[in-house]
């Protein structure tokens, strides 16, 4: 490249290098502020009378004797039982995405390599249901579980989240198989594979972004949920969103928006270290889906 051509080029860098960290800090600051505020008072955080208290937390010095507190995480967790609803959380989570990934990776295996029309609308059927409301889906699971007395167990969203997340699966996992040519399939069977050996040890494999990407995908929807736990949930067996939602139900008590807070906090960071730790097979995955092999 000319210097002429790198001088021509170098104020479109700038400018985009600018873009990028405004879009960064913009993007960041909601949860940077939050992250803030979960170690002060309600009073600092949610003064009206001088934003710079909840910067410098006067009122938490008066208050607590340091410009820093716990006390809100320590209230969530300790106090009102937060990791109760985060062992929930995680026994709801591996629950979907095992069931999901397990049954979305045969089931999307089975209907990429079909001849049969059915497969087609198979998966036409499944895209309506995925399209329809999650709302109006759980309205229909209501009856039965008051019946059977299933109503508020864990066993009972875990069931919903699956029939909702379902489809989903199938359709992104069958995109991803159909991109992996099926002459892997034809030469591993040649090699003394039978079919399911054949998925096993060679499709799996290859296609192990797009299984992750997926897995990531149908856990971030059973992890953030709150319409399907809030109905079929009780009090004792909350998750952690509905959890959050019950301290910003009783903001007339003193520190229990800071609970809220601190729980906010806590939700949203293992997020961001997971996506940090998957983000090169969440990358991966997405471009095989996305380029036909």
């Amino acid at each position: 490249m000319s210097s002429k051509a790198q001088q021509q080029s170098m104020p479109i860098r700038i400018f985009a290098t600018s873009f990028l960290l405004l879009w960064l800090v913009l993007a960041a600051f909601p949860f940077l502020w939050t992250l803030w505020g979960s170690f002060k008072v309600e009073g600092d955080f949610f003064s009206k009378a001088d934003w710079a208290n909840s910067v410098f937390g006067n009122l938490t010095r008066v208050e607590t004797g340091g410009s820093f507190t716990g006390d809100g995480y320590y209230g969530a967790w300790v106090q009102e039982e937060f990791w109760r609803a985060a062992l929930n959380s995680a026994i709801v989570c591996v629950c979907v995405v095992t069931i999901s990934l397990t049954c979305g990776t045969l089931g999307g295996y089975a209907l990429s390599r079909s001849t049969y029309r059915y497969a087609f609308w198979f998966l036409f059927f499944a895209l309506i249901f995925r399209a329809m409301p999650p709302i109006t889906l759980v309205s229909g699971y209501l009856l039965p579980f008051f019946e059977w007395n299933l109503w508020g167990h864990l066993s009972t969203t875990i069931i919903v989240l699956v029939a909702i997340n379902q489809p989903f699966t199938l359709w992104m996992l069958h995109a991803f198989f159909k991109n992996i040519p099926k002459d892997l399939d034809e030469s591993a069977m040649v090699d003394g594979c039978n079919r399911f050996q054949a998925f096993r040890h060679v499709i799996i494999p290859v296609m192990w972004p797009g299984v992750i990407t997926t897995g990531l995908f149908s856990f971030l929807l059973a992890y953030n949920d709150f319409a399907v736990t809030t109905m079929l949930l009780s009090k004792e067996n909350q998750t952690m969103v509905p959890k959050i939602a019950s301290f910003l139900g009783t903001t007339q008590t003193k520190g229990n928006v800071m609970f809220a807070v601190a729980a906010v906090v806590s939700v949203t960071a293992p997020l961001f270290v997971m996506i940090m730790v998957f983000q090169r097979q969440i990358v991966s995955g997405l471009t095989a889906g996305a380029v036909k092999g």
